[in-house]
């Protein structure tokens, strides 16, 4: 079931009032979770507002591209535009394929 369909079923059981205020509540909360994830600096793995990131993060339906580069334990290395990711991770000896930040760990070393 898509949100849609959830919204033609739900809203019309609810006074409008009350139905505008809800839909208006609910999207200033996803934008404004959008924008604390833009500027908010993910915390470390061991960090006590860990959960809360990632709470943040869900409510702002940051996933996909749309995740932050860099994620609670995950490292990785920034690459230049015009650079393959494959030369700099030779370069430092690191593993290509750990070295791209959704890979949710540290970049391993080239065996």
């Amino acid at each position: 079931m898509d949100w849609t369909s959830l919204f033609q079923t739900i809203l019309p059981y609810l006074p409008a009032k009350y139905a505008g205020d809800i839909v208006s509540i609910v999207t200033f909360l996803i934008a404004a979770a959008a924008l604390a994830v833009r500027f908010w600096k993910p915390p470390s793995s061991t960090s006590k507002l860990l959960p809360f990131f990632r709470l943040v993060s869900a409510l702002a339906q940051a996933k996909g591209w749309n995740t932050s580069a860099y994620q609670p334990g995950a490292k990785a290395i920034m690459v230049p535009v015009g650079s393959s990711r494959a030369d700099e991770a030779a370069k430092l000896g690191l593993d290509m394929a750990s070295t791209h930040p959704k890979t949710g760990g540290l970049p391993k070393p080239a065996e």
